[in-house]
C-alpha cells in the first residue's frame, strides 16, 4: 500500500487522477492538498472523499509547515504534484501568482520531500506534472517536441513551469531525490474549469452564447484525453526512471478551429439523439434545429499566442508502455456527454472567472492591462 500526497487534487487533471488512482488502487491512502483558488472545486471530489482512504485538506503548497505535517502524519511516500496556476491568459494579466505558486510552491514541496525521502532515508517518489508549453512554439513543418528539445517558454505561465521543471531536475542531481517529470500536451475531458477552450465552447453553446475563436483559429495543439494522461502518470510512478522526463501526448494534432467544429458536431449529434435535451437546454441553437457551427465568432488574438505545440510521445510509449486508449473523436463525445449530464457543476463554476470570451480586448477592458505590457 502506498500513501500519496496529491497537490491540486481539486482541479481538473488532479481530480481525475484522484478518481482514477482510487479506482485502480483502493487500498492506497490519498491526501489531497488544494488551496481552492478560483479553479479548485471541493465539490468535484464529493463522490470519492471519505476521510479514510481519500482525505481532503484545504491549504497552500506554499505553507511549508503544513506540507511537512501532512507528510509526517500520513507517512507519505509519493508526491504527485499538479498544483499550479495554469491559464496563459491569466498569466498575461497577472503573472505574480504564477511565479509564486508554480516556482516557490514547487520549491516548498521539493524541500519537504527531500527532508522526508532522502535525509531521513525513508524513500519516496516525487512526480511533477508539467506542460509542452515550456518548449515554446513550432512551425508547421517542425518535428513535434521530444524530451531533448531546449526550453523556450513564451508566456509567464510557460516560464514558471519551465523554472519548476528545472528545480525538480536540480533536486534529483544535487540531493539524490527520486523524481520524475511528465510534460503533457493539452488535456481535455470531464471536470475541466469552464474557461478553457473545450468546456467554454460546450457551455457557451448550451447557454446560447457565441464561441470565441482567437485570431484565425489555425493554432495547432496536440490533444490528450485526461483519463489517458492519468494512466500515463500511473505508469510513470510504477516504472519511471528517476531524473527522467517523459513527454505524454495524444497523437491528435488539431487546429483550434478543427477542435471547436468537431465539438459543435458532437453537440448537434447529442441533441439529435436525445430529444429531452431541447427542454433542458432551450437556448442552445441545436434545440431549434440550427447547427451550433453558426455560433463560432473570431475575436482579436491574444498577445504572444504560440502557433503550434505538438508532442512526440515515442519515448514514453517505449519506456513506459503508454498509448492513448481514446481517439480524439471518442474522447470528445465522452466530454460533451459529461458536461450535458453535469449542468449544476459547470454553472456553479462559470461565475468564478475573468471573462476571456471576447478575446484580448475584453481582458484589457476588465483589467486595464495594455497589450504591450506583457
Amino acid at each position: 500500500m502506498a500513501s500519496l500526497l496529491v497537490t491540486g487534487g481539486a482541479g481538473f487533471i488532479g481530480s481525475n487522477f484522484v478518481y482514477h488512482h482510487h479506482a485502480v488502487k483502493p487500498s492506497d491512502t490519498i491526501v489531497v492538498l488544494d488551496a481552492l483558488t478560483y479553479a479548485g472545486c471541493r465539490e468535484t471530489l464529493d463522490a470519492v472523499v471519505d476521510d479514510k482512504s481519500v482525505i481532503f485538506v484545504k491549504g497552500s503548497i506554499l505553507d511549508a509547515d503544513l506540507v511537512r505535517e501532512l507528510m509526517e502524519r500520513y507517512s507519505i511516500d509519493t508526491v504527485v504534484h499538479f498544483a499550479a496556476e495554469s491559464h496563459v491568459d491569466r498569466s498575461i494579466v497577472g503573472p505574480d501568482a504564477f511565479i509564486k505558486t508554480n516556482i516557490e510552491g514547487t520549491y516548498t514541496l521539493l524541500k519537504a520531500a527531500r527532508e522526508r525521502f532522502t535525509e531521513k532515508k525513508l524513500g519516496g517518489h516525487f512526480h511533477h506534472i508539467s506542460t509542452d508549453e515550456v518548449f515554446g512554439t513550432l512551425s508547421p513543418d517542425d518535428h513535434p517536441f521530444t524530451e531533448e528539445n531546449p526550453y523556450r517558454p513564451n508566456s509567464p505561465y510557460a516560464a514558471s513551469k519551465a523554472s519548476s521543471d528545472c528545480l525538480v531536475r536540480a533536486f534529483v542531481h544535487t540531493y539524490g531525490l527520486k523524481a520524475t517529470v511528465t510534460n503533457c500536451s493539452n488535456n481535455y475531458g470531464p471536470r475541466q474549469f469552464p474557461e478553457k477552450l473545450m468546456p467554454l465552447a460546450i457551455t457557451n453553446l448550451l447557454e446560447g452564447k457565441s464561441v470565441p475563436i482567437y485570431g484565425d483559429g489555425a493554432q495547432i495543439r496536440d490533444w490528450l484525453y485526461v483519463e489517458d494522461h492519468c494512466r500515463a502518470i500511473e505508469m510513470c510512478l510504477e516504472r519511471g526512471e528517476s531524473g527522467r522526463t517523459y513527454n505524454i501526448g495524444g497523437r491528435a494534432e488539431k487546429t483550434n478551429l478543427e477542435v471547436v467544429r468537431t465539438l459543435c458536431r458532437a453537440v448537434d449529434a447529442a441533441f439529435a439523439a436525445d430529444p429531452s435535451l431541447k427542454e433542458r437546454y432551450p437556448d442552445c441553437p441545436a434545440a431549434r434545429g440550427v447547427s451550433t457551427l453558426e455560433s463560432l465568432v473570431h475575436v482579436q488574438d491574444r498577445p504572444g499566442h504560440d502557433r503550434r505545440y505538438a508532442i512526440d510521445p515515442s519515448f514514453a510509449e517505449g519506456a513506459l508502455g503508454f498509448k492513448p486508449a481514446q481517439s480524439f473523436e471518442s474522447g470528445m463525445a465522452d466530454t460533451v456527454h459529461w458536461y450535458l449530464e453535469n449542468e449544476a457543476w459547470w454553472r456553479m463554476l462559470k461565475g468564478r472567472r475573468i471573462d476571456f470570451t471576447g478575446g484580448w480586448s475584453t481582458i484589457k477592458a476588465q483589467t486595464g492591462l495594455e497589450k504591450d505590457s506583457r
